[in-house]
């Protein structure tokens, strides 16, 4: 008897110890107030002028992450896509987005504050704001965008090729 006790404590003890080492691998619970958001430049694959915040996970790494943009009133993102699939949520102000191999006003849908854009992986996309908006952008990582014109590309400009 004292056998079979021994086994189930011993056992007990083993099974806490691999669910306190899952835990520990888990991703840190994550909160925001907008005050506590930290701005900075936006990823050099944007157009000049942008403020990003990351507010969950690495875009630069494989997994989920959730980041905030910030665009000034008349900033305009080119046509471009991803190489997984973009949820874009307007947070506040408004944003028009567009589908095409161009920036193409006719093709323009204006969305406002809690407006929501999916966009599928390798989907030409664009988009522009006339007044201001933040947006939130949930991926999958690495992040990455290619512009249908290279030209269109900022670190073409910049010599920064990455």
């Amino acid at each position: 008897m004292k056998r079979i006790l021994l086994i189930a404590v011993a056992s007990g003890l083993s099974i806490a110890a691999i669910s306190r080492t899952a835990a520990a691998d888990e991703p840190a619970h994550v909160m925001f107030n907008p005050a506590d958001i930290k701005w900075g430049d936006a990823p050099p694959a944007l157009p000049p002028g942008a403020k990003a915040a990351v507010l969950y996970g690495d875009p630069g790494k494989p997994g989920l992450f959730v980041i905030r943009l910030k665009m000034p009133a008349g900033y305009v993102v080119p046509a471009h896509w991803h190489s997984n699939d973009e949820i874009v949520s307007v947070v506040s102000g408004s944003a028009a987005f567009g589908l095409g191999d161009k920036f193409d006003a006719k093709l323009l849908h204006p969305l406002s504050a809690g407006s929501l854009v999916v966009a599928p992986a390798k989907h030409n996309h664009f988009a522009t704001t006339k007044t201001g908006a933040i947006l939130q952008i949930s991926a999958t990582g690495p992040f990455d965008m290619t512009y249908v014109n290279p030209a269109d590309d900022p670190r073409n400009k910049t010599g920064d090729k990455k």
